[in-house]
């Protein structure tokens, strides 16, 4: 019984866990507006140009005169790929009744694709300045998702499958304008995710490590299988500083809980009801200048406590991630035309969350997002907004085993990237 569930517990880590990919570091989305995907969200804890700056840092809410109402969605194409790579294939020989060799087959994974998807992420905010010191907002968006499938006839299905994670924040919160120069403000989310993970494997893999034919049989049928979604609370906080009229900076802190999520957990003969899924930290700092009256810079710096996310617990099985504390840093500029049009262009560098422990259905890389979009002003009280990123991943090639201790299965010389496209649209306007 003690082999048996070693067995199990072998095979089934090293598949279910090594599952992770998106078009930011780690799974984390940067998609609450089409005017911060416009210039690579630079600045966007402090430039309040519309309501959704309330998802970034709620102290902004305090910059608002109006009443102000934005309403939008990001589209995200994202393109994953596998370059290079070898998968090693354990061919066992037998007797009908034990193993007499392992021999290995090599099969080409070069030129893999079509791993990424496409998503469709709305956004909605409202501003409310309840007086002169006081403003009230709510918020709902995604920080968090991710969307990765492998083929059904990929030959390295036990480092492959479906990933599957999404969440979505509602959030309400509060600013306190406390002088001309300094504004506070905290909020809390209600967040919502939902998770579902597959994994198939061979039984010929099973059995390179010590697995009798009839046991590996049973692991082939028990495959991964999770479908779970949960809640939980989180809070923000934020501050403000206002030099003046056109020189702010803003700096905002996001607690992130740990979700439980339930429903069906399966892993090979294990099962369990929930599984808990910890969310990273975040902190951002911004700053906004404008130096004409028609030009503008802005910049940012996020923290993003990846680290947090150590360990996954999934039917009694542990699996260490081992990311590491990441974060992007931004740049970009506004280039105010006319009453009629605003344009807006950034980059950002935005720096993996994986560190020495990679896996081909893990393409987190650095990333360079080179963002453009604009403003289009309806009238005095209404704009319209576009935002377009194309993101680019960098190359990363590694070698993955299914057991250090076990030369097969296994990958080798596995060079994968990720690259995207993202578009935003937007209706904004004040009353």
């Amino acid at each position: 019984m003690f082999k048996k569930r070693l067995l199990y517990t072998a095979v089934i880590s090293a598949i279910i866990f090594p599952s992770v990919s998106t078009q930011a570091a780690g799974f984390q989305l940067n998609s609450q507006s089409a005017t911060g995907l416009g210039r690579a969200f630079a600045g966007d804890a402090v430039i309040a140009d519309n309501a959704s700056v309330a998802a970034r840092n709620p102290a902004a809410m305090a910059l608002f005169k109006e009443n102000s109402l934005s309403l939008g969605f990001n589209v995200i194409s994202t393109d994953v790929s596998i370059k290079e790579g070898t998968y090693n294939q354990p061919r066992v020989l037998t007797n009908g009744s034990e193993i007499l060799a392992i021999e290995t087959n090599q099969f080409d994974i070069s030129g893999t694709d079509d791993i990424g998807g496409s998503s469709f992420v709305p956004n909605l905010h409202v501003i409310v300045p309840l007086n002169e010191q006081w403003a009230w907002g709510i918020s709902a968006y995604s920080n968090f998702g991710t969307e990765t499938e492998f083929e059904d006839d990929f030959p390295a299905s036990i480092f492959g499958g479906k990933t599957s994670v999404k969440s979505m924040n509602l959030g309400t919160s509060l600013s306190y304008r406390l002088n001309q120069n300094l504004s506070f403000g905290a909020g809390i989310d209600l967040i919502y995710g939902v998770g579902n993970l597959k994994r198939d494997f061979d039984s010929e893999a099973c059995m390179t490590i010590g697995g009798k034919p009839a046991l590996c049989r049973d692991i082939q049928m028990n495959v991964i299988d999770v479908d779970a979604s949960g809640f939980a609370l989180g809070w923000n906080t934020g501050i403000v500083y206002e030099v003046n009229e056109n020189h702010r900076f803003g700096l905002s802190y996001r607690y992130s809980p740990t979700v439980e999520a339930k429903g069906d957990v399966k892993a090979g003969t294990n099962e369990a009801d929930s599984m808990d899924l910890p969310l990273p930290d975040m902190a951002e700092f911004s700053g906004y200048h404008r130096l004409t009256n028609q030009f503008a810079v802005h910049y940012s710096l996020q923290w993003v406590e990846w680290s947090a996310f150590d360990t996954l617990h999934i039917a009694g099985l542990d699996k260490e991630y081992q990311w590491k504390d990441a974060g992007h840093i931004s740049v970009g500029g506004t280039y105010y035309l006319n009453n009629d049009w605003t344009l807006r262009a950034g980059y950002m560098y935005d720096i993996s969350a994986t560190d020495e422990l990679k896996s081909i259905s893990i393409p987190d890389s650095n990333r360079h997002w080179f963002s453009t979009g604009f403003t289009y002003h309806l009238n005095k009280k209404e704009n319209i907004d576009f935002g377009f990123t194309y993101l680019m991943g960098e190359s990363v090639t590694f070698d993955e085993q299914l057991n250090e201790s076990l030369p097969v299965p296994s990958i080798t010389g596995a060079t994968t990237r990720a690259d995207a496209i993202l578009v935003g649209l937007q209706y904004s306007r004040t009353f």
